[in-house]
């Protein structure tokens, strides 16, 4: 049986999942403009999505799923 808690850590499975799903859709990110201070879209994208995947990864770790 599905229980509640069961419930909680799917949702945090899904949440999780949405990073890494964004990491290897390239063609999201994969142009120059808009750049910010002369780097390109492409680097700075995947530099922010780090601390992004980072904060999920411990707001998952602290939920203890």
């Amino acid at each position: 049986m599905a229980g509640p808690g069961r419930l909680k850590r799917s949702v945090w499975y899904v949440i999780l999942f949405i990073p890494f799903f964004v990491a290897i859709w390239v063609p999201l990110f994969n142009r120059i403009e808009p750049s910010i201070y002369g780097i390109p879209f492409f680097y700075w994208f995947q530099f922010a999505l780090i601390v992004v995947a980072a904060a999920v990864t411990g707001a998952a770790y602290k939920a203890k799923i």
